[in-house]
């Protein structure tokens, strides 16, 4: 982290935290490949590119036990085939960056103004990500879920553990925010007091921005919450 230019743009926010899925990165098109081979090796019906959403932002291993009926038990060895599958090709296989995001996370670590991940992904996969689109040099942390989503796998622990590490970093954690594109970030959020700011760009149903402290349509919206003249 280094200090923001006297002259440059600022931020209203000490710290800003990023989801991934749906908000930086896009990687349906591998997800909806990876969820089909999964459901059919479990018996269970494939999934349709409009349901998605039910899919994309919530831990796995909850979405098998709610969205196909799966047990607990049943839901962990549908979760390990899953990232089997997804080791094999690859994390970053078929993955793209929303247009302007990458530029904007660019622009504000250009600016002084830490930020970290706050994923349900799978730590590991959130590294590679980042890495893979040059965007890990703009983090102070990259914080997602553990391997097995049930150790570190709630939005909720996962902000809590992204602004702990930002605290032990000497990060100024007093005014964070949080960008996603889920309810469930919106919950974790403000199970931590941090507020969010919804994007409408991911994979979200309508209803899914209540309680967001605003919500925006494209990368331009958003750069005008997140950074201001100096």
């Amino acid at each position: 982290m280094h200090p923001a230019s006297s002259d440059g743009p600022r931020s209203p926010w000490t710290c800003i935290l990023w989801d991934v899925d749906g908000t930086i990165v896009d990687g349906s098109v591998a997800i909806l490949k990876r969820l089909a081979l999964t459901l059919e090796h479990f018996g269970r019906p494939p999934v349709q590119r409009e349901e998605l959403a039910h899919w994309i932002g919530p831990p796995m291993f909850l979405s098998f036990q709610q969205n196909v009926g799966m047990t607990p038990e049943k839901a962990s060895e549908a979760v390990a085939f899953y990232r089997s599958l997804s080791k094999q090709e690859g994390y970053t296989a078929g993955a793209r960056v929303y247009p302007g995001v990458g530029e904007l996370i660019a622009e504000i670590h250009a600016a002084g103004i830490p930020q970290a991940t706050a994923s349900s992904k799978p730590e590991n996969q959130v590294v590679a990500l980042m890495d893979f689109f040059g965007l890990d040099g703009d983090f102070t942390t990259i914080a997602g879920a553990s391997p097995d989503e049930k150790t570190l796998g709630a939005k909720a622990d996962i902000v809590a553990e992204a602004l702990r590490r930002l605290d032990a970093a000497g990060v100024d954690t007093s005014r964070p925010v949080l960008i996603g594109d889920r309810h469930h970030d919106i919950e974790g959020g403000g199970a931590n007091d941090v507020p969010v700011i919804f994007v409408r760009w991911g994979f979200s149903w309508p209803y899914e921005e209540a309680g967001a402290q605003a919500a925006v349509d494209d990368v331009d919206q958003l750069r005008a919450l997140l950074l201001v003249a100096a």
